[in-house]
């Protein structure tokens, strides 16, 4: 994790304090660049997500997919001239303990913040910074809670887009399966997603032959639900969960020798690294994504190639859509014309205008913001196959 360094020069220190003071009593109304050793100022840039827990992939991802970008848009001249210090922390999946990161790197100098990863400690977050009214962009908080305040953004589908998308998707391509779904009713990500696609699914006449619930305390044992399922004779299963319940579903269903269609959303994605699964019982599951490592895409084979020499792994959704953010940040920043000398509230000002007068070509497609602080763009559909994700072309 990096480090806030040294200021130079008493008068530029003297500045630099009260800003931060400012910040960090939330009206952000004083100066808020940092320092580097040469005096010079940058952009310093901040993310929080799980990198220990049970979710880890996904923010193991955002954070070196975020250090990629940031290494390019500084080798490329920063942005408006300036460099960029990316200070990043780890919140285990944990609202608390993402407010206690937040709160970490404001004392860095954070003047953005792109985080947190996941919904829950991403609403906890942006209460507080609302309050400081700090830009804030999450690249994969997909509750619409994540972006209920007018300083927060979502690179991300939200949660109702997934559910309807879902719906969409199956009535287009699996329209005579009997379906099914389980979810977590414990998790504002999960139910969020299964409220808008059985909505979306009786408006468009999908057979739902079932309909299961679990929650964290129960999340051991699925084999109620399973057979229920089987016995309604469900083919196909929609799954709006994280990929650690997701794998002990599919062993506990394979161990019953049920093998219907699973078909999942973007927390799917992180299965095939999942410890002691067996991966081959994920062959044939289906989910949407913005975001398909297979693309052949000239930006998509230079992420991907650049991440797998740096991590030795292929990257996830979630990793696509923080590359994408730091893009769309870099973008707005330029578009308002703001430097990092500005306080945390201005830059936030210039922000929540530019980012929605902004159009970039990411990885995870054409994407554009609404002034509610949500994306625009179109998913992909992919398929494991043989043990790696492989887009599905209609």
């Amino acid at each position: 994790m990096t480090k806030m360094k040294k200021f130079m020069g008493l008068a530029l220190a003297g500045v630099m304090a009260a800003g931060l003071l400012a910040g960090c009593g939330g009206s952000g109304s004083g100066a808020s660049g940092a320092a580097s050793d040469d005096g010079e100022l940058k952009w310093v840039i901040g993310e929080i997500g799980p990198v220990t827990g049970p979710v880890a992939v996904y923010g193991q991802d955002v954070a070196d997919a975020g250090q990629i970008a940031v290494d390019e848009i500084n080798a490329a001249g920063g942005i408006n001239g300036y460099q960029i210090e990316y200070v990043t922390a780890d919140d285990e999946h944990d609202p608390e303990k993402a407010v206690n990161a937040y709160n970490s790197l404001k004392d860095k100098g954070m003047q953005i913040l792109l985080g947190t990863v996941t919904s829950g400690p991403c609403t906890a977050v942006e209460a507080v910074t609302a309050e400081d009214n700090m830009f804030q962009l999450t690249p994969s908080g997909s509750s619409k809670d994540c972006i209920a305040q007018a300083n927060a953004f979502a690179v991300c589908f939200n949660d109702p887009q997934q559910g309807t998308k879902s719906a969409e998707y199956l009535a287009a391509h699996f329209a005579d399966k009997k379906i099914a779904s389980i979810y977590d009713s414990s998790d504002i990500y999960s139910s969020g997603i299964e409220t808008n696609f059985e909505a979306k699914a009786k408006e468009l006449g999908l057979e739902i032959v079932a309909t299961e619930a679990f929650t964290q305390d129960t999340a051991t044992d699925f084999s109620a639900q399973l057979q229920k399922m089987k016995d309604a004779g469900a083919d196909l299963v929609f799954l709006p969960i994280y990929y650690s319940n997701a794998a002990t579903i599919l062993t506990q269903s394979n161990n019953i020798g049920y093998a219907p269609t699973f078909f999942g959303c973007d927390g799917m994605d992180g299965i095939l690294s999942m410890e002691n699964f067996d991966t081959s019982l994920a062959e044939g599951l289906m989910l949407l994504t913005p975001f398909a490592a297979d693309s052949t895409d000239e930006l998509t084979v230079n992420f991907v190639k650049k991440f797998e020499e740096a991590y030795k792994r292929t990257p996830n959704q979630f990793g696509a859509d923080e590359y994408d953010a730091f893009y769309a940040i870099k973008a707005a920043i330029e578009k308002a014309d703001l430097k990092p000398d500005m306080s945390v509230s201005d830059i936030c000002e210039g922000l929540k205008t530019a980012i929605t007068e902004i159009e970039i070509e990411g990885l995870t497609g054409t994407i554009t913001w609404s002034a509610t602080g949500e994306p625009d763009k179109e998913p992909k559909a992919v398929v494991i196959q043989d043990g790696v994700y492989v887009s599905i072309e209609d």
